[in-house]
């Protein structure tokens, strides 16, 4: 049996430690036990509600212009158009 790899940690999976795990599968979990796992990014706001999705479209050429400067800058084009548009909302030049 060839061993396998769980993605994230890299724990070469024995076929051992997967009869082990099947075991422990075959005899039932205790989900009140689970702790929940918050997944997605997190929130851009204070508390805990996620933050509102924008979108728009732009031309090709505003595009490649927003993502050339995102690039030069360290920066992903999310961040760029959240800072552009508040500092268009703020009244900031």
């Amino acid at each position: 049996m060839a061993h396998l790899v769980a993605k994230g940690a890299q724990t070469v999976m024995t076929p051992e430690m997967i009869a082990a795990l099947a075991v422990e599968a075959e005899e039932g979990y205790d989900l009140s036990l689970a702790t929940g796992v918050r997944v997605g990014r997190p929130a851009l706001g204070k508390g805990a509600s996620p933050s509102p999705r924008v979108s728009f479209r732009a031309s090709p050429q505003l595009y490649r212009a927003a993502q050339e400067r995102a690039t030069a800058e360290g920066r992903t084009i999310s961040d760029l158009a959240r800072r552009a548009i508040e500092r268009y909302v703020t009244g900031e030049q």
